[in-house]
């Protein structure tokens, strides 16, 4: 939704994120939800470019880091430096690493240590919880 970062966004309440998120993109940006697997246009998009936080406009991941995962939700080896940050995520029974928008700490996904070179990691992202800015915009 926003293409520009956002200030003053982590201290947005629920209800003024409500008004700025589709119902889908607040469930995963704001509950900790998942998108149901093969249902991102952004699984398919392939143009040079940034994948952006749907939530503030953050700059997330090139499309230089993009590969295809199998998994049916995007996936990127890097994100870009300081975009992300991580913790542990013990829910549904197991633990995981959780990633989330540096600024606005929107949920966008999880990363495992089963990726590509160069890095041996994916970051398994929720595609509603970004949008993409082409490269001839950036």
């Amino acid at each position: 939704m926003n293409d520009q970062v956002q200030p003053d966004v982590a201290s947005r309440s629920d209800a003024e994120w409500q008004q700025v998120l589709t119902p889908e993109q607040f469930k995963v940006l704001r509950k900790h939800g998942t998108e149901r697997a093969g249902t991102s246009p952004l699984n398919h998009e392939k143009r040079a470019g940034v994948f952006c936080c749907a939530g503030c406009g953050t700059a997330l991941f090139s499309s230089e880091t993009k590969f295809e995962s199998g998994t049916g939700w995007p996936s990127f080896w890097a994100p870009i430096e300081t975009a992300v940050a991580t913790k542990v995520d013990r829910s549904w029974f197991m633990t995981r690493i959780e990633v989330h928008c540096a600024q606005c700490q929107g949920h966008l996904g999880h990363v495992f240590e089963d990726g590509p070179p160069p890095t041996g990691l994916r970051f398994c992202m929720n595609g509603v919880a970004m949008t993409f800015r082409p490269a001839e915009e950036t």
